[in-house]
């Protein structure tokens, strides 16, 4: 049986984090992402010492970013936040 989600999960996170560059100069404060075999993981750069990272699949990944793109997630940030 296929389960794409503990595929994902068993990929090791050997590849090269990418941050946002709308992050704090500091680096301190961000999420990262790392391409890995049928997906993509999601990092917190304050817990690098955990194995914590979130896993979505390609399908999972490209939907939200489409929500995103989409403006459906824009009521949760508070009025006023700045970067």
């Amino acid at each position: 049986m296929i389960n794409p989600k503990g595929d994902l999960y068993a990929a090791p996170l050997d590849g090269e984090w990418e941050k946002s560059s709308f992050s704090l100069a500091n680096g301190n404060d961000c999420v990262q992402v790392m391409p890995i075999e049928g997906g993509v993981a999601f990092g917190d750069t304050k817990r690098r010492d955990l194995d914590g990272a979130l896993r979505f699949t390609d399908r999972e990944m490209l939907a939200h970013i489409l929500a995103v793109k989409a403006g459906q997630y824009d009521h949760l940030i508070p009025e006023g936040t700045e970067l």
